[in-house]
């Protein structure tokens, strides 16, 4: 079984394909339904794609979600970075990754 990292041709940008994505709108959807997010972006760049969420239009990322095939073999692909560039999550599994966005409430520190 080959990985969908593999099937990336040299040079294209790194992105999330249907699984991965619909995995990341859902926590993004149960958010938003919370009123904890508001907004997301998402790039593909050489190395790496990221999923970024806001809680307002116009700030800075409140978390990141990040996929480094690079790092798939090594300490995982997967990682959720908060407020800072602070790594809180990384592994291999998208779905042990997203976990931490499960029945925990996150609140700013000012």
């Amino acid at each position: 079984m080959s990985d969908a990292a593999d099937l990336q041709p040299r040079g294209a940008p790194v992105f999330f394909d249907r699984r991965e994505l619909d995995l990341i709108l859902r926590v993004y959807g149960r958010m938003v339904a919370a009123g904890e997010w508001r907004d997301y972006a998402m790039v593909g760049h050489k190395d790496v794609a990221e999923f970024a969420v806001f809680r307002r239009s116009g700030d800075a990322p409140a978390y990141r979600v990040e996929k480094r095939p690079a790092l798939r073999l090594k300490q995982g692909q997967w990682a959720v970075i908060g407020d800072g560039g602070v790594i809180l999550r990384r592994g291999r599994e998208l779905e042990q990754v997203l976990r931490i966005f499960d029945g925990r409430r996150f609140t700013v520190v000012e």
